[in-house]
């Protein structure tokens, strides 16, 4: 039986213009949290996504190749409550900022619904931890040594380079 298949995964849209991190974002929240990923590279096409199906969290870049992530947030807090009946706001929002967009990003702080910023590099632990509450952990049903037998330590053996 596979964890969680009594309740649908949550939805998070990502928007984010690099692949790689693209990947990483995507494969780090499924394997950690019970949710699916729904990634793009441009502001158009989240918006598309946005309003086409309903999401648990927006995950979305500030430096968009089309428009930064701020308008696109505030096109989707617009547009969603209209486009999904029952809906009275749009979904809470992680942003991925540069270092130098800290500041300006202050006054967005204010917003309920934001629930914080990770910067470039990213740092998984810290998307993790802003997850938390809103996206359902991964359960994993891991096999546990009994408690009468101690795991044994791990030998590593690496080559002597002079």
């Amino acid at each position: 039986m596979t964890p969680h298949t009594d309740i649908a995964p949550a939805r998070v849209l990502l928007a984010e213009e690099s692949l790689p991190y693209r990947r990483v974002i995507r494969e780090a929240l499924e394997s950690f949290r019970h949710c699916e990923v729904d990634d793009c590279q441009t502001g158009e096409r989240a918006f598309e996504l946005a309003i086409s199906r309903p999401y648990h969290l927006l995950i979305l870049s500030v430096p968009l190749p089309d428009l930064s992530g701020q308008m696109l947030d505030r096109l989707i807090a617009k547009a969603y409550p209209l486009t999904h009946r029952g809906s009275h706001t749009a979904p809470p929002v992680i942003f991925i900022i540069r270092a130098t967009d800290a500041i300006a990003m202050e006054s967005l702080k204010r917003d309920v619904r934001m629930r914080g910023c990770i910067t470039y590099p990213l740092k998984l632990d810290a998307l993790l931890t802003l997850t938390t509450g809103i996206l359902p952990e991964r359960r994993t049903d891991i096999p546990q040594l009994p408690a009468s037998a101690p795991a044994a330590p791990i030998q590593l053996s690496l080559p002597h380079v002079p």
